[in-house]
């Protein structure tokens, strides 16, 4: 038994059942404020890791959208859960030969990744909440943020618990699952408003569908392995599939401009990745087939390319970003 479920237990005997959201909770923040859970040694690799190439691409299309937006000198680069910088350090190569030269500023809770973040982008300041960042025109990226984010699952409108059964952790009810997530929503609204405030443009990448359905998409991994979501508390990543259609709805109402969701794979080839893995391999020749490799598992239908969706939110102040036509 994990010190989290033993935590767990006890308040379960205290309060009676508890919410998914609040187990959710409870055990990404334990497991991500004690580890670095990326790589080969860690549970998962995600797309800044597999290339440089998925990082540029983010730059360019930031830079493109700061360049049309009249290149605000007070814009601030600012990223949601950075993992271990590599993507902003990829994107911000690109932004500042574009011009940018604004402020870095990532939201991070876990200490052992604000460490790791510290030594990639020195510049970079770290904040515990959205909130924490100054206002000015947002350059924001949010790669794999929300799918981390808890969620709630109801059956027949009433909420899943968890419970104490026998020997272990287990849900109170079975049925057709809807899940939702207020806590999405909420950060979906508040990036949206400061655009509107602000200015800028907010690309959300991560997996998950483009319109709302019923079913049950939550998940563990560990050691890049799915595993029994109710198993070592603590020690293994809990997600759910991002609902595009309820967080472009939550930014639409709180003002925002939202393009429609695309597949990752169609926007990074529209904003040109084939033409830089080409690039690349050419100057880099003996690292042809990897290159290739990298485009491949970032685009194709089978590999990230289908599983993951792009959406961008923006200022209506500001231009439309590219790769969503």
């Amino acid at each position: 038994m994990t010190p989290l479920e033993r935590a767990l237990r006890s308040r379960i005997r205290a309060e009676g059942p508890i919410t998914l959201e609040a187990y959710m909770e409870a055990c990404n923040g334990f497991y991500y404020a004690t580890r670095d859970p990326l790589g080969a040694a860690g549970d998962f690799t995600t797309a800044p890791e597999i290339s440089q190439m998925f990082g540029e691409m983010i730059g360019a299309a930031l830079a493109d959208c700061w360049t049309r937006g009249g290149a605000p000198e007070d814009a601030v680069y600012v990223e949601l859960g950075p993992g271990r910088g590599t993507l902003a350090g990829d994107a911000l190569k690109v932004l500042r030969r574009a011009g940018f030269a604004g402020a870095v500023h990532f939201v991070e809770t876990s200490p052992a990744l604000r460490a790791t973040q510290a030594a990639a982008v020195p510049e970079a300041a770290s904040h515990e909440a959205f909130e924490d960042v100054p206002n000015a025109p947002l350059l924001l990226v949010a790669n794999e943020f929300f799918d981390a984010l808890p969620i709630q699952q109801h059956v027949d409108g009433i909420e899943r618990r968890i419970a104490i059964v026998g020997d272990g952790l287990a849900f109170d009810r079975d049925g057709r699952i809807v899940e939702s997530s207020p806590e999405r929503e909420a950060m979906a609204a508040d990036i949206a408003r400061r655009l509107v405030d602000q200015g800028g443009v907010a690309l959300i990448i991560d997996y998950g569908h483009q319109r709302t359905s019923a079913g049950e998409t939550l998940q563990a991994v560990r050691g890049h392995a799915f595993a029994p979501v109710l198993a070592d508390a603590g020690e293994q990543d809990l997600t759910a599939h991002v609902d595009f259609e309820v967080l472009a709805r939550a930014a639409s109402e709180a003002g925002a401009a939202v393009t429609k969701v695309v597949t990752q794979g169609a926007w990074l080839r529209s904003l040109g990745i084939a033409a830089r893995a080409d690039s690349l391999a050419q100057a880099n020749p003996g690292h042809a087939s990897d290159i290739a490799a990298a485009l491949e598992r970032l685009t194709a239908p089978d590999a990230m390319g289908e599983l993951f969706k792009v959406m961008a939110l923006y200022s209506p102040q500001w231009p439309a970003p590219a790769g969503f036509a």
